[in-house]
Protein backbone atom coordinates (compact mmCIF):
# COMPACT_ATOMS: atom_id res chain seq x y z
CA UNK A 1 0.00 0.00 0.00
CA UNK A 2 2.65 1.99 0.89
CA UNK A 3 4.46 2.09 -2.86
CA UNK A 4 1.08 3.45 -4.19
CA UNK A 5 1.53 6.49 -2.02
CA UNK A 6 5.35 6.78 -3.06
CA UNK A 7 3.59 6.77 -6.51
CA UNK A 8 1.80 9.52 -5.74
CA UNK A 9 4.01 11.35 -4.17
CA UNK A 10 6.68 11.56 -7.15
CA UNK A 11 4.18 11.85 -9.70
CA UNK A 12 1.57 15.16 -10.05
CA UNK A 13 -0.93 13.65 -11.90
CA UNK A 14 -1.86 11.91 -9.46
CA UNK A 15 -4.58 12.83 -7.04
CA UNK A 16 -4.31 11.67 -3.39
CA UNK A 17 -7.04 9.33 -2.35
CA UNK A 18 -10.34 10.63 -0.88
CA UNK A 19 -11.06 7.36 1.09
CA UNK A 20 -10.12 7.32 4.66
CA UNK A 21 -9.76 3.85 4.95
CA UNK A 22 -6.50 4.09 2.49
CA UNK A 23 -5.04 6.24 5.23
CA UNK A 24 -5.47 3.47 8.08
CA UNK A 25 -4.08 1.37 5.48
CA UNK A 26 -1.13 3.15 4.58
CA UNK A 27 -0.14 4.26 7.60
CA UNK A 28 0.76 0.83 9.54
CA UNK A 29 3.19 0.35 6.13
CA UNK A 30 4.55 4.23 6.54
CA UNK A 31 5.38 3.33 10.29
CA UNK A 32 6.72 0.09 9.62
CA UNK A 33 8.61 1.13 6.72
CA UNK A 34 9.91 4.12 9.31
CA UNK A 35 9.12 6.62 5.69
CA UNK A 36 6.98 8.68 8.34
CA UNK A 37 9.36 12.22 7.89
CA UNK A 38 10.16 11.46 4.18
CA UNK A 39 5.75 11.64 3.83
CA UNK A 40 5.17 14.24 6.11
CA UNK A 41 7.98 16.37 4.16
CA UNK A 42 7.30 15.61 1.03
CA UNK A 43 3.40 16.74 1.64
CA UNK A 44 4.31 19.53 3.01
CA UNK A 45 6.52 20.47 0.43
CA UNK A 46 3.94 20.00 -2.21
CA UNK A 47 1.30 21.63 0.06
CA UNK A 48 -0.93 18.47 0.03
CA UNK A 49 -0.48 17.70 3.52
CA UNK A 50 -3.92 19.40 4.43
CA UNK A 51 -5.35 16.95 1.85
CA UNK A 52 -4.86 14.39 4.33
CA UNK A 53 -7.50 13.45 7.64
CA UNK A 54 -6.41 14.90 10.53
CA UNK A 55 -5.33 11.53 12.11
CA UNK A 56 -2.90 11.18 9.90
CA UNK A 57 -1.29 14.19 9.06
CA UNK A 58 -1.34 13.95 13.31
CA UNK A 59 0.18 10.59 13.60
CA UNK A 60 2.78 11.36 10.64
CA UNK A 61 3.84 15.22 12.17
CA UNK A 62 4.37 13.02 15.62
CA UNK A 63 6.75 10.75 13.46
CA UNK A 64 8.48 13.75 11.95
CA UNK A 65 8.81 15.57 15.39
CA UNK A 66 10.48 12.01 16.63
CA UNK A 67 13.21 11.76 14.33
CA UNK A 68 13.99 15.35 13.76
CA UNK A 69 14.88 15.02 17.55
CA UNK A 70 17.04 11.78 16.96
CA UNK A 71 18.61 13.58 14.05
CA UNK A 72 19.59 16.49 15.92
CA UNK A 73 21.28 14.64 18.37
CA UNK A 74 23.20 12.38 16.13
CA UNK A 75 24.13 15.70 13.87
CA UNK A 76 25.47 16.79 17.09
CA UNK A 77 27.58 13.82 17.75
CA UNK A 78 28.28 13.40 13.97
CA UNK A 79 29.52 16.39 13.89
CA UNK A 80 32.15 16.31 17.33
CA UNK A 81 33.38 12.87 15.51
CA UNK A 82 34.33 14.46 11.95
CA UNK A 83 35.73 17.53 13.79
CA UNK A 84 38.49 15.19 15.80
CA UNK A 85 39.17 13.13 12.72
CA UNK A 86 39.59 16.25 11.09
CA UNK A 87 42.41 17.46 14.06
CA UNK A 88 43.80 13.70 13.94
CA UNK A 89 44.45 13.74 9.65
CA UNK A 90 41.99 10.64 9.52
CA UNK A 91 40.34 11.14 5.95
CA UNK A 92 36.22 10.30 6.26
CA UNK A 93 33.19 9.79 4.41
CA UNK A 94 30.09 10.49 6.32
CA UNK A 95 27.66 7.53 4.73
CA UNK A 96 23.60 8.36 4.34
CA UNK A 97 22.46 9.87 7.36
CA UNK A 98 22.03 13.17 8.50
CA UNK A 99 23.66 14.78 6.12
CA UNK A 100 22.10 12.63 3.01
CA UNK A 101 18.51 13.93 4.74
CA UNK A 102 19.89 17.57 4.76
CA UNK A 103 21.62 17.82 1.45
CA UNK A 104 18.70 15.73 -0.88
CA UNK A 105 15.58 15.93 1.22
CA UNK A 106 16.15 19.50 2.15
CA UNK A 107 15.57 19.21 6.23
CA UNK A 108 17.76 17.59 8.67
CA UNK A 109 14.75 15.66 10.15
CA UNK A 110 13.78 14.88 6.60
CA UNK A 111 14.46 11.30 6.35
CA UNK A 112 15.25 9.71 9.94
CA UNK A 113 18.48 7.64 10.93
CA UNK A 114 19.42 5.95 14.16
CA UNK A 115 22.96 5.72 14.10
CA UNK A 116 26.45 7.10 12.30
CA UNK A 117 28.07 5.31 9.52
CA UNK A 118 31.64 6.47 8.17
CA UNK A 119 34.04 5.15 5.52
CA UNK A 120 37.21 5.14 6.67
CA UNK A 121 40.32 4.28 4.71
CA UNK A 122 41.61 1.03 6.06
CA UNK A 123 44.85 2.21 7.49
CA UNK A 124 43.45 4.53 9.82
CA UNK A 125 41.25 1.90 11.05
CA UNK A 126 43.05 1.94 14.36
CA UNK A 127 43.29 5.55 14.90
CA UNK A 128 39.58 5.81 14.04
CA UNK A 129 38.22 3.18 16.48
CA UNK A 130 40.91 5.10 19.39
CA UNK A 131 39.09 8.15 18.23
CA UNK A 132 35.67 6.97 18.74
CA UNK A 133 36.00 5.25 22.19
CA UNK A 134 37.87 8.56 23.46
CA UNK A 135 34.25 9.63 22.56
CA UNK A 136 32.62 7.74 24.62
CA UNK A 137 31.45 5.09 22.01
CA UNK A 138 33.22 2.18 24.26
CA UNK A 139 30.81 -0.64 23.73
CA UNK A 140 32.46 -2.69 20.86
CA UNK A 141 29.54 -4.69 18.82
CA UNK A 142 30.05 -8.24 17.81
CA UNK A 143 31.36 -7.97 14.48
CA UNK A 144 29.81 -9.50 11.41
CA UNK A 145 31.75 -12.34 9.38
CA UNK A 146 32.75 -11.36 6.21
CA UNK A 147 31.23 -7.93 6.42
CA UNK A 148 32.92 -4.54 5.83
CA UNK A 149 32.76 -2.75 9.18
CA UNK A 150 33.09 -2.90 13.02
CA UNK A 151 30.92 -1.04 15.06
CA UNK A 152 31.13 0.91 19.12
CA UNK A 153 28.41 2.34 20.31
CA UNK A 154 27.34 4.00 24.01
CA UNK A 155 24.63 4.06 26.33
CA UNK A 156 22.66 7.85 26.29
CA UNK A 157 20.63 9.05 29.46
CA UNK A 158 17.18 7.87 29.55
CA UNK A 159 16.86 5.77 26.38
CA UNK A 160 17.40 1.70 26.61
CA UNK A 161 18.46 2.01 22.81
CA UNK A 162 22.53 2.75 22.58
CA UNK A 163 24.05 5.15 19.72
CA UNK A 164 26.07 3.45 17.03
CA UNK A 165 28.68 3.93 15.30
CA UNK A 166 29.87 1.66 12.28
CA UNK A 167 32.98 2.17 11.09
CA UNK A 168 33.36 1.20 7.05
CA UNK A 169 36.29 0.04 5.32
CA UNK A 170 34.24 -0.84 2.29
CA UNK A 171 31.10 -0.87 0.92
CA UNK A 172 30.42 -4.17 -0.06
CA UNK A 173 31.02 -7.88 0.58
CA UNK A 174 34.79 -8.64 -0.61
CA UNK A 175 34.20 -12.48 -0.60
CA UNK A 176 31.09 -12.16 -3.55
CA UNK A 177 32.69 -8.73 -5.41
CA UNK A 178 35.67 -7.11 -6.93
CA UNK A 179 35.01 -3.97 -5.07
CA UNK A 180 38.18 -1.37 -5.72
CA UNK A 181 37.05 1.32 -2.83
CA UNK A 182 40.11 3.25 -4.09
CA UNK A 183 37.34 4.19 -7.01
CA UNK A 184 35.64 5.85 -4.62
CA UNK A 185 38.16 7.67 -2.09
CA UNK A 186 40.16 9.10 -5.80
CA UNK A 187 36.40 11.33 -6.57
CA UNK A 188 35.71 12.10 -3.25
CA UNK A 189 34.91 15.56 -2.90
CA UNK A 190 36.40 17.49 0.14
CA UNK A 191 33.68 19.14 2.37
CA UNK A 192 33.39 23.04 2.72
CA UNK A 193 36.90 23.74 4.56
CA UNK A 194 37.83 20.89 5.73
CA UNK A 195 41.02 18.93 4.09
CA UNK A 196 40.21 15.01 5.09
CA UNK A 197 36.63 14.95 5.73
CA UNK A 198 35.08 14.59 2.36
CA UNK A 199 31.83 13.36 0.47
CA UNK A 200 31.13 11.21 -2.17
CA UNK A 201 30.54 12.54 -5.58
CA UNK A 202 27.32 12.47 -7.14
CA UNK A 203 28.15 9.14 -9.09
CA UNK A 204 29.28 6.95 -6.23
CA UNK A 205 26.49 7.89 -3.84
CA UNK A 206 24.11 7.02 -6.56
CA UNK A 207 26.20 3.56 -6.85
CA UNK A 208 26.14 3.02 -2.96
CA UNK A 209 22.61 3.72 -2.69
CA UNK A 210 21.94 1.02 -5.22
CA UNK A 211 23.47 -1.46 -3.46
CA UNK A 212 22.27 -0.54 0.15
CA UNK A 213 19.20 -1.17 -1.40
CA UNK A 214 19.83 -4.29 -3.12
CA UNK A 215 21.49 -5.52 0.40
CA UNK A 216 18.85 -5.28 1.93
CA UNK A 217 16.54 -6.66 -0.83
CA UNK A 218 14.28 -3.52 -1.83
CA UNK A 219 12.20 -4.75 1.46
CA UNK A 220 11.29 -1.49 2.39
CA UNK A 221 9.86 1.31 0.84
CA UNK A 222 12.56 3.80 2.62
CA UNK A 223 15.05 2.06 -0.46
CA UNK A 224 12.91 3.16 -3.51
CA UNK A 225 12.58 6.72 -2.19
CA UNK A 226 16.56 7.05 -1.70
CA UNK A 227 17.13 6.45 -5.27
CA UNK A 228 14.28 7.99 -6.68
CA UNK A 229 15.43 11.04 -4.77
CA UNK A 230 18.47 10.80 -5.88
CA UNK A 231 17.38 10.06 -9.05
CA UNK A 232 15.56 13.67 -8.89
CA UNK A 233 17.93 15.54 -7.64
CA UNK A 234 21.37 13.68 -9.62
CA UNK A 235 19.84 13.39 -12.67
CA UNK A 236 21.79 15.63 -14.66
CA UNK A 237 25.06 15.16 -12.63
CA UNK A 238 25.07 11.19 -13.17
CA UNK A 239 26.50 9.28 -15.66
CA UNK A 240 24.76 5.80 -15.82
CA UNK A 241 27.26 4.58 -18.64
CA UNK A 242 30.31 5.46 -16.57
CA UNK A 243 28.55 3.66 -13.48
CA UNK A 244 27.60 0.72 -15.41
CA UNK A 245 31.19 -0.05 -16.36
CA UNK A 246 32.46 0.60 -12.65
CA UNK A 247 29.93 -1.99 -11.64
CA UNK A 248 31.30 -4.52 -14.13
CA UNK A 249 35.13 -3.77 -13.19
CA UNK A 250 33.62 -4.28 -9.44
CA UNK A 251 31.82 -7.43 -10.27
CA UNK A 252 28.55 -5.59 -9.19
CA UNK A 253 27.25 -4.91 -12.22
CA UNK A 254 23.71 -7.30 -12.27
CA UNK A 255 23.01 -6.22 -8.71
CA UNK A 256 22.60 -2.77 -9.76
CA UNK A 257 21.15 -3.41 -12.96
CA UNK A 258 18.28 -5.62 -11.69
CA UNK A 259 18.15 -3.03 -8.68
CA UNK A 260 17.80 0.21 -10.94
CA UNK A 261 15.31 -2.29 -13.39
CA UNK A 262 12.84 -3.05 -10.27
CA UNK A 263 13.08 0.80 -9.24
CA UNK A 264 12.42 1.84 -13.07
CA UNK A 265 9.80 -0.80 -13.39
CA UNK A 266 8.03 0.04 -10.27
CA UNK A 267 7.98 3.50 -11.39
CA UNK A 268 7.86 3.99 -15.17
CA UNK A 269 7.87 8.22 -14.79
CA UNK A 270 11.67 7.98 -13.98
CA UNK A 271 12.03 7.03 -17.52
CA UNK A 272 11.07 11.04 -18.27
CA UNK A 273 13.89 12.14 -15.79
CA UNK A 274 16.55 10.27 -16.54
CA UNK A 275 16.20 7.10 -19.27
CA UNK A 276 18.43 3.99 -18.53
CA UNK A 277 21.30 2.64 -21.80
CA UNK A 278 19.87 -0.59 -21.18
CA UNK A 279 16.43 -1.81 -22.25
CA UNK A 280 14.06 -3.11 -19.04
CA UNK A 281 13.85 -6.82 -18.67
CA UNK A 282 9.32 -7.48 -18.12
CA UNK A 283 10.38 -7.73 -13.64
CA UNK A 284 9.02 -10.48 -12.14
CA UNK A 285 9.52 -8.33 -8.83
CA UNK A 286 6.38 -7.39 -6.94
CA UNK A 287 6.59 -5.00 -4.41
CA UNK A 288 4.00 -6.85 -1.11
CA UNK A 289 4.25 -9.38 1.21
CA UNK A 290 3.70 -11.73 -1.01
CA UNK A 291 3.03 -15.51 0.66
CA UNK A 292 3.43 -19.20 -0.33
CA UNK A 293 5.70 -20.67 -3.46
CA UNK A 294 6.15 -17.97 -5.11
CA UNK A 295 7.15 -15.85 -2.17
CA UNK A 296 10.39 -18.47 -2.20
CA UNK A 297 11.24 -18.46 -5.83
CA UNK A 298 11.41 -14.84 -6.01
CA UNK A 299 13.80 -14.85 -2.93
CA UNK A 300 15.98 -17.44 -4.36
CA UNK A 301 16.27 -15.64 -7.69
CA UNK A 302 16.77 -12.07 -5.96
CA UNK A 303 19.64 -13.98 -3.46
CA UNK A 304 21.07 -16.09 -5.68
CA UNK A 305 21.17 -15.19 -9.21
CA UNK A 306 22.29 -11.39 -8.28
CA UNK A 307 25.79 -12.25 -8.54
CA UNK A 308 28.47 -11.79 -11.90
CA UNK A 309 29.65 -14.82 -11.31
CA UNK A 310 28.61 -18.48 -10.42
CA UNK A 311 31.55 -18.71 -7.86
CA UNK A 312 30.18 -15.84 -6.00
CA UNK A 313 26.24 -17.44 -6.19
CA UNK A 314 27.71 -20.73 -4.52
CA UNK A 315 29.06 -18.61 -1.91
CA UNK A 316 25.79 -17.23 -1.03
CA UNK A 317 24.17 -20.70 -1.44
CA UNK A 318 26.38 -21.88 1.04
CA UNK A 319 25.98 -18.46 3.39
CA UNK A 320 21.98 -19.56 3.02
CA UNK A 321 22.64 -22.75 4.16
CA UNK A 322 25.18 -22.42 6.69
CA UNK A 323 25.15 -18.76 7.87
CA UNK A 324 27.03 -17.46 11.20
CA UNK A 325 25.91 -17.10 14.20
CA UNK A 326 24.97 -13.56 14.23
CA UNK A 327 22.64 -13.82 10.66
CA UNK A 328 21.18 -17.05 12.63
CA UNK A 329 20.45 -14.73 15.97
CA UNK A 330 18.75 -12.12 12.98
CA UNK A 331 16.58 -14.62 11.38
CA UNK A 332 15.27 -16.40 14.03
CA UNK A 333 15.28 -13.16 16.30
CA UNK A 334 16.70 -15.06 19.01
CA UNK A 335 20.20 -13.51 21.02
CA UNK A 336 23.57 -14.85 19.93
CA UNK A 337 24.56 -16.25 23.37
CA UNK A 338 22.32 -19.27 22.82
CA UNK A 339 24.77 -22.19 21.72
CA UNK A 340 25.54 -22.50 18.41
CA UNK A 341 23.46 -26.06 18.04
CA UNK A 342 20.57 -24.66 19.86
CA UNK A 343 20.68 -22.15 17.41
CA UNK A 344 20.78 -23.72 14.16
CA UNK A 345 17.92 -26.23 15.97
CA UNK A 346 15.72 -23.18 16.14
CA UNK A 347 16.74 -21.83 12.66
CA UNK A 348 16.09 -25.08 10.96
CA UNK A 349 12.97 -25.53 12.71
CA UNK A 350 11.74 -22.05 11.63
CA UNK A 351 12.20 -22.79 8.02
CA UNK A 352 10.66 -25.95 8.26
CA UNK A 353 7.40 -24.32 9.43
CA UNK A 354 7.58 -21.50 7.10
CA UNK A 355 8.02 -24.09 4.04
CA UNK A 356 5.19 -25.93 5.47
CA UNK A 357 2.32 -23.32 5.26
CA UNK A 358 3.43 -22.45 1.47
CA UNK A 359 1.67 -25.81 1.12
CA UNK A 360 -0.97 -25.58 3.58
CA UNK A 361 -4.43 -24.33 2.47
CA UNK A 362 -5.02 -20.66 3.16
Amino acid sequence: MSIELVRILYDNKKSLPQVESFYHLVLEDIEHDGIASQVYIFLKQQGRLRQTPLFFQNRLKDGFEKGLFQNLFIKNQTDMMLNHFESKGIDAIALKGVYFAEKYFGHVGARATSDIDLLIRFKDINLAIETVKSLGFTVEEEQIPGHFHCSYSKKLPGSTIPLVVEIHWNLVKENTSQFDINDIWEQAQQVSQSKYIKELSPNHLFYMICLHGWRHNLDSTKYFIDIIQLIYKLGGKMDYDYLLKLAASHKTLKRLKRTLSIVYHQFPQLHEVKELPFKLKQSKWEYQNKKGLKQYIDFIDYQLFSYDTVKYSLIELQNLIWPSKYEVAAEIGGEQDETLFKMYMALCKKRFISIVKVFLPH
